[in-house]
């Protein structure tokens, strides 16, 4: 009796192994992406690395972490940094990470905008993928704040208080955001709650709706609409691999995707072992003291661009005040990228370099958020107001003006 189960069990075992291969091929069939692509649409895939990485230092760092006010300071700057074995280690890589995370996600937002992939039926992708950098903008925030440094404890009191410009129940909102008066110990227990539970709960669904949305056909298609890819995939899968235009996407492009990743936690790896400092701030090594302001009050590097265009406008226009000018501005600079499929009014799904006006409006966009945030940085004095003034005048009227951009574009040229 022995004899027949063993070649039953063989039989099941080998029965699974075809099913597991037709499977495999179905999924090969069904996932195909241009042979040519570039290395700068594996960004998605270098944040999710970098979102793993966020997520276990941070667990490790949350260990030894005590969200009060009398404590929090010391547990970071003392006991993980210095008692801890390796602690430095894991408050770098997290630094590093975060930093890191929004400049690829900046990388990945202007490729998109560049080959034109937030259009025709990709808008949900787009959209998912904005909500993403909201998330995660959130989540920094909440993380700076945790330290208790002096940059963290003014940038939570600067922040919170713009809730205040919101008509009726603005103040309201600024206490319930709070918890208090003013950024106190039920302030930090909020934003840490926030920072190792909701956030990362919100984000890891929204990724995978947004994941699940590049199911849409040929989104990852640098070429436009140029590709036949049920024409390629067949050369492809009758043999004529050189000829198709198109790959699987796995294991052949993923495999590209793995390399990026591997060349990128090198350079990752780099900073965090020698040159970390860039991710800390070196005010905030001194404690939180609510009597005590900051010289100048600025957020890190990637919200620079958005923190100019808050106080660009240091004056009146009539009966409305520049504090609430700037805070309309700030309001419309975090809603226009939503509205970038909206906006662009073109039926033309093309690389910018096919598109001469959309081309100078991609390069000018670049180039004025790049102004915003090394003048965010400095103090808004003499010049420096007046640049920044400027600059955001140009962000928006980059935005406006884009429908009137787009609506004639008829052709890729």
């Amino acid at each position: 009796m022995a004899t027949p189960q063993t070649s039953n069990g063989f039989i099941d075992w080998l029965d699974q192994r075809l099913a597991i291969k037709m499977l495999g091929r179905v999924l090969l069939s069904e996932y195909w992406i241009p042979r040519n692509i570039n290395f700068l649409w594996a960004m998605g895939v270098v944040l999710i690395a970098l979102f793993a990485i966020l997520v276990v230092s941070g667990i490790f760092l949350m260990m030894y972490y005590k969200p009060d006010i009398n404590y929090a300071f010391d547990s970071v700057n003392y006991t993980i940094m210095q008692e801890v074995a390796y602690g430095w280690l894991w408050r770098h890589m997290h630094g590093v990470a975060a930093s890191a995370t929004f400049l690829i996600i900046y990388i990945h937002m202007f490729t998109a905008i560049y080959y034109g992939s937030y259009k025709n039926g990709r808008e949900i992708i787009w959209i998912s993928g904005m909500l993403l950098f909201v998330l995660f903008s959130a989540a920094a925030f909440s993380g700076y704040m945790l330290p208790w440094g002096q940059m963290s404890y003014w940038a939570a009191q600067v922040i919170t208080s713009l809730f205040s410009g919101i008509p009726v129940i603005g103040d309201d909102l600024v206490i319930w955001i709070r918890g208090d008066f003013a950024v106190a110990d039920a302030t930090l227990t909020r934003f840490f709650m926030l920072h190792v539970l909701l956030l990362p709960l919100i984000i890891i669904v929204v990724l995978a709706i947004h994941f699940y949305s590049l199911r849409v056909p040929h989104v990852g298609n640098e070429l436009g609409e140029e590709i036949d890819f049920d024409l390629e995939a067949k050369k492809y899968l009758s043999g004529n691999k050189k000829e198709s235009k198109v790959v699987p996407f796995w294991p052949l492009f993923l495999s590209k995707d793995f390399a990026v990743v591997s060349i990128f936690l090198a350079f990752f790896f780099y900073l965090v072992c020698f040159h970390y400092s860039f991710a800390l701030d070196p005010i905030n090594f001194e404690p939180a003291n609510a009597m005590k302001t900051p010289a100048h009050i600025y957020p890190e590097w990637y919200f620079l661009w958005n923190y100019e265009v808050l106080r660009g406008f240091f004056f009146d226009v009539g009966p409305i005040a520049a504090s609430d000018i700037g805070l309309l501005a700030f309001g419309f600079a975090n809603v226009a990228f939503f509205l970038l499929p909206f906006l662009d009014r073109s039926p033309v799904v093309a690389p910018a370099h096919k598109r001469k006006k959309f081309f100078v409006w991609f390069w000018v966009l670049v180039a004025d958020m790049i102004i915003l945030s090394v003048y965010g940085k400095l103090p808004p004095t003499g010049m420096n107001a007046w640049v920044g003034f400027f600059a955001a005048i140009t962000f928006i009227g980059l935005f406006a003006g884009l429908p009137f951009i787009t609506k004639r574009e008829r052709g890729v040229k």
